[in-house]
């Protein structure tokens, strides 16, 4: 599906965190559906590299990019009066499970602070629609599979689930606080899409998954491993309720991922919205455990890696995948990838990186 900005003046879309993985796929298809972009990073967690690969993609070498840190309420204060901004969507994050079980402090500071200074500044800058990047962790540990928008939230597992939920909260309130609000300030719009297990990289090769130091999430850690780069693969966890023994969970194509964000931007900007603030899905609905996509890889890629069985992780749940027929029915938007393409796509971003 390709959703184009339909409007006479394009619609400009700010992507707070849109230099790191799932923010440069996002900014590649927000560019080809025709929205204006940019692109704000205070580069913690990663380096120009995707950049760089969204410019090569689009064939746009003036891609606005900025360098702020969102936890600093000035520089995003003045991040709105330098762009007339119509949408953010808001990535700007910390994102590593284990890392949140040890410092709840370093999450808590920066995932809250941030999401508040983008809030406040959509507000004072006479409104704004915001698409906060959420999680499945928000439903903890899920008593009926799938899970759908209805299903309870339950105590999240980690400091990270944790922030994500009263993300959700505080937008909820911020939407039904300002929805009155006129002139200089105006009201906020929200949409949470709750994303699964994105994987995968850009069909280019160009951009994909590019984490500093030792990965925190698995598909990179495989591809590293598979290169070289990592001595051996550990599975956390062998002991699990499940039929191999190891998490079931739900993996998305970055680039279809991607996708139902520029679907998202699209229905608040039309003003198809049928409430101020939305939910959504955004997985598959097809549940593969971590030992499957380990074999998957090797069967794809025809390689054989190295990995151990290792204990359980701090903060994972057992088995989590979405009911994703909202999303399909609202948004005009599913899941088209196979978890195959998806992982042959992670190997060549993989074999790109080592021939830089």
């Amino acid at each position: 599906m390709t959703t184009m900005a339909n409007n006479s003046e394009k619609k400009r879309v700010l992507v707070s965190g849109g230099a790191g993985y799932i923010g440069s796929h996002v900014t590649v298809e927000l560019i080809e559906a025709g929205y204006d972009v940019v692109v704000a990073d205070n580069m913690s967690n990663c380096d120009m590299t995707c950049f760089e690969g969204v410019k090569k993609i689009t064939g746009r070498d003036d891609i606005p990019f900025v360098k702020i840190d969102c936890c600093d309420a000035d520089s995003v204060n003045k991040l709105f009066s330098d762009y007339r901004i119509d949408a953010v969507i808001h990535f700007a994050a910390f994102k590593a499970v284990g890392e949140s079980v040890a410092e709840p402090i370093k999450y808590y500071r920066n995932n809250l602070d941030s999401f508040l200074n983008i809030l406040e500044a959509s507000k004072t800058h006479g409104g704004c629609n915001v698409l906060f990047s959420s999680s499945a962790t928000v439903y903890g540990e899920a008593e009926k599979l799938p899970v759908t928008e209805e299903s309870p939230r339950l105590p999240a597992t980690s400091p990270y689930g944790n922030t994500k939920q009263i993300c959700e909260d505080i937008l909820r309130d911020v939407v039904s606080a300002t929805a009155s609000l006129s002139g200089s300030e105006g009201p906020v719009k929200g949409i949470a899409l709750r994303y699964f297990n994105p994987i995968g990289a850009h069909p280019s090769a160009l951009i994909g998954e590019l984490p500093r130091g030792v990965p925190n999430n698995l598909v990179p850690f495989i591809t590293q491993t598979a290169i070289g780069k990592r001595e051996c693969l550990s599975i956390f966890g062998n002991d699990y309720p499940t039929e191999d023994g190891t998490c079931l969970r739900d993996y998305i194509d970055i680039v279809d991922l991607a996708k139902a964000h520029v679907a998202a931007v699209s229905r608040m900007l039309d003003g198809k919205m049928k409430k101020d603030y939305e939910i959504f899905n955004i997985g598959t609905g097809r549940p593969v455990s971590v030992y499957e996509l380990v074999t998957k890889f090797e069967k794809v890629n025809g390689l054989k890696l190295n990995y151990k069985f290792a204990p359980r992780r701090p903060g994972d749940v057992v088995a989590i995948w979405a009911d994703t027929a909202l999303a399909n029915e609202e948004l005009g938007w599913k899941a088209e990838r196979s978890v195959e393409d998806t992982l042959a796509s992670a190997w060549a971003w993989e074999k790109h990186l080592a021939e830089k």
